[in-house]
């Protein structure tokens, strides 16, 4: 039976998938579940249209992080941080400091999708931070850490 995923299968395939299984497997546990439907000759055109339009908006909105990626190129941030005498910070600078100091600068970035070279920064220094636009697209943004 050709059956069309909905979404991920493991073993399997992945969504919008266009795969043949046996009919037992699609009729008692793929389609109930909901993982799958049937596929006929409207589905495979619904579905060739889907893909079609998610292709066209995949592609704007790969472009206006390609937008947002040639303002920060060059981009150099500068976090303040409470320290002792010796250099060291009193707590660490993480993700969070970043992408606050990236909204400062007009810059909506979550701080899920800023990754530092380390997990958590306990010294005055110079450091950079990737930065991820869209799945395929990261931007490396050099940032300062210094004593307030």
């Amino acid at each position: 039976m050709e059956i069309i995923l909905k979404q991920d299968v493991n073993n399997l395939g992945s969504k919008d998938d266009i795969i043949v299984v046996k009919d037992g497997y699609a009729r008692n546990f793929l389609i109930p579940k909901g993982l799958a439907m049937m596929a006929s000759v409207s589905a495979k055109k619904v579905l060739a249209e889907n893909i079609r339009q998610r292709a066209h908006k995949e592609a704007k909105i790969k472009a206006e992080a390609e937008k947002v990626a040639a303002r920060m190129t060059g981009l150099k941030l500068t976090i303040g941080a409470k320290t002792s005498s010796t250099g060291k910070i009193f707590g660490s600078v993480n993700t969070i400091q970043i992408a606050e100091a990236l909204q400062e600068k007009g810059f909506e970035i979550d701080r899920k999708n800023v990754r530092m070279q380390e997990d958590q920064i306990k010294e005055v220094g110079a450091y950079k931070a990737k930065i991820k636009l869209h799945k395929e697209l990261y931007v490396e943004v050099d940032f300062d850490v210094v004593s307030e």
